[in-house]
C-alpha cells in the first residue's frame, strides 16, 4: 500500500501563492503518474494537474492554467504544486493522487490519495 502525505496549504489572500508538497511513500507502482485533486464543498471532485513518470506530460484544469505549475521530484518521491494568482474559487481541499497510466490521470481516474490539505483564498 502506498502513503501519501500533503503539506503546505493555509490561508492566502487572493492574488497570493502557496506551494503544495506530496511526498509519496510504501509500496507503489513501478513508475506512475502523479497529480493534484480538490474538492470544494457543493461541487465535484476535479483533476486540478498531473504529470507523467518522466515529467514530459502535463495536464492543468482549464481554470488554474497559466497559474498552477506541477512538477516531482522522483529521488524524493515527491510531487509539488506551485499555486501562483490564487482566486477564492480555488478555495478547497486538495489532495495529491497517484495512478499507474499518464492517460488515468487525464481521465481523473486515481488509483491511491492522501488525506488532504486545506487551500482558503480569503480577504
Amino acid at each position: 500500500q502506498a502513503q501519501l502525505v500533503e503539506s503546505g496549504g493555509g490561508l492566502v489572500q487572493p492574488g497570493g501563492s502557496l506551494e503544495l508538497s506530496c511526498a509519496v511513500s510504501g509500496r507503489t507502482f513501478s513508475r506512475y503518474a502523479m497529480g493534484w485533486l480538490r474538492l470544494a464543498p457543493g461541487k465535484e471532485r476535479e483533476s486540478v494537474a498531473a504529470i507523467s513518470w518522466d515529467a514530459i506530460s502535463t495536464y492543468y484544469l482549464p481554470s488554474v492554467k497559466g497559474r498552477f505549475t506541477i512538477s516531482r521530484d522522483n529521488a524524493k518521491n515527491t510531487v509539488y504544486l506551485q499555486m501562483n494568482s490564487l482566486k477564492p474559487e480555488d478555495t478547497a481541499i486538495y489532495y495529491c493522487a497517484i495512478t499507474p497510466y499518464f492517460s488515468f490521470a487525464l481521465e481523473g481516474s486515481w488509483n491511491y490519495w492522501g488525506q488532504g490539505t486545506q487551500v482558503t483564498v480569503s480577504s
